[in-house]
């Protein structure tokens, strides 16, 4: 088929993004002068009458909604081939999953989180009120649409999953995303209400507010493990809709967004911490747990800011929207009561002092932080306060590992140098498993503790994957070779 530039009077102009059944473009009304989306049925279920109705009835649904709280539907018709397209307003301010947060995997300041969560659970309620279930409530289906006055409406939109809350309770098809999708969502025939959509919007704030998406019903990790010093009752508000058991969630979306909206409101009533001179204004404790990073500059290269928390940033990117609950293990006493971490792919182990295993982010990083080569891979990091590390002159204890399939790691640690902070020099280490280099700092400003850089390969001299390991002590314990030693990588 040839390429399409018009459809109707809707002169296209780029594609918005496309899914497993539809295109959505951007197009131009003509007429009326506006930009508007259109969404037009794939050419390959061109031919599935059962596709074909699904498509027409997120439009009937869509439609029938009829609130400003949803994508609104202006118009429908048919290509020349018979695919049907329907027209809906164009909401010009993407999808909260490009917010520039959640694009960097770190947290949404908490008041921003939850009244933008609070939002989209009244866009739920319109939904409810219409007699309609949405069942896949994530950010991507969130829209932001901006109005003349500079001020923004939220809706929410792709009802492709959507069903009558009539027909719902005779569901027998398991529907919706990972990390966001309710345990009677995914049993065929466990029939669902408008709860349902309640834990998807719990499992929203909770991405929102922490920067990582929801473990599996009834594995997911306390927010406030993720985000110190969030409030008990915004830390409550989200495991009450993320219960497994929909009759302990919040009763309706509407009940759940008044609770978020009184808890923003209080959460903005928090004052913002004074910033140190010469740095830019910092969020309030409970608007993210990963703050500026340490400032690190290289040698014979261009200054680079980099580790922790740039690191921990990488750490909470979700890819496909899935992340593993963090598995925490106690050893048993003769290792010294230690913490056994591992990420969430399995592939990364490692075993921590007891009082070091206070935050866990554990999805993964992106060695593009490092000056490697950009990507998802396997990475954690423990500690007993994640939102300090960001300061070398603050106490910390805790250990960051982070692993590459492509690049050189020693070349790029090796580089790295911390201003105000005594080089101790390196050494030599070898393991069971991995050996390398290891390069020590310490008296970093306003901290007696040290900093460790650990830049590991493979023992068998295998070139991949090599490993970064960046440990921080401050409570005398020179615990660095014990953690160097318990690292395990698997397959």
């Amino acid at each position: 088929m040839h390429s399409l530039e018009r459809i109707g009077r809707y002169r296209l102009e780029r594609r918005l993004g496309s899914g497993a059944f539809a295109v959505v473009w951007l197009a131009r009304d003509d007429v009326l002068e506006a930009p508007v989306a259109v969404k037009v049925l794939a050419e390959n279920w061109a031919g599935r009458l059962d596709v074909r109705e699904r498509f027409l009835e997120e439009a009937r649904l869509l439609r029938r909604a009829g609130s400003s709280r949803v994508a609104q539907v202006y118009d429908i018709g048919e290509l020349p081939d018979g695919r049907p397209y329907f027209v809906m307003e164009y909401a010009d301010g993407g999808t909260l999953a490009d917010h520039p947060a959640l694009g960097a995997g770190a947290p949404v300041p908490v008041p921003e989180a939850l009244r933008l969560t609070a939002l989209a659970a009244r866009g739920a309620q319109a939904l409810h009120t219409a007699g309609i279930v949405h069942r896949d409530i994530k950010p991507s289906n969130v829209l932001l649409h901006s109005s003349p006055d500079g001020s923004e409406r939220l809706l929410l939109a792709d009802l492709g999953l959507a069903k009558s809350l009539a027909q719902a309770s005779g569901l027998t098809m398991a529907a919706g995303s990972e990390g966001y999708r309710p345990p009677e969502q995914a049993e065929p025939g466990a029939g669902i209400d408008a709860r349902a959509d309640v834990y998807g919007l719990g499992a929203l704030g909770y991405h929102l507010v922490t920067g990582t998406v929801p473990g599996p019903p009834g594995r997911v990790v306390r927010p406030d493990r993720l985000c110190p010093g969030l409030a008990p009752g915004v830390c409550d508000a989200l495991l009450r809709a993320l219960s497994p058991d929909r009759e302990d969630r919040w009763p309706t979306a509407l009940a759940f967004a008044e609770e978020l909206d009184r808890l923003a409101e209080a959460a903005s009533a928090v004052p913002a911490p004074e910033p140190a001179p010469g740095t830019p204004p910092a969020p309030t404790p409970e608007a993210t747990s990963v703050a500026a990073p340490p400032s690190v500059t290289t040698a014979a290269r261009r200054p680079r800011k980099l580790l922790l928390p740039a690191v921990l940033a990488a750490v909470a990117v979700v890819v496909g929207g899935s992340v593993a609950a963090v598995l925490l293990h106690r050893s048993p006493p003769a290792k010294d009561d230690g913490v056994r971490v591992a990420d969430a792919s399995g592939r990364l182990h490692v075993e921590v002092p007891a009082g070091w295993g206070g935050q866990v982010r554990a999805s993964g990083w992106d060695p593009a932080v490092l000056g490697l080569r950009a990507g998802k891979e396997p990475g954690l990091a423990v500690a007993d306060g994640l939102s300090r590390w960001q300061d070398l002159g603050s106490p910390v204890n805790g250990v960051f590992l982070g692993l590459s399939e492509h690049g050189d790691v020693t070349a790029e640690v090796e580089a790295l140098k911390h201003s105000g902070c005594h080089y101790d020099g390196d050494h030599a280490w070898s393991g069971d498993d991995w050996h390398g280099e290891v390069r020590t700092w310490s008296g970093c400003p306003g901290d007696d503790g040290s900093l460790t850089e650990a830049a590991l390969t493979p023992a068998d001299g295998t070139a991949q994957p090599q490993l970064y390991v960046q440990i921080r002590e401050s409570d005398g314990a020179d615990a660095a070779d014990r953690v160097l030693d318990s690292v395990r990588v698997t397959s």
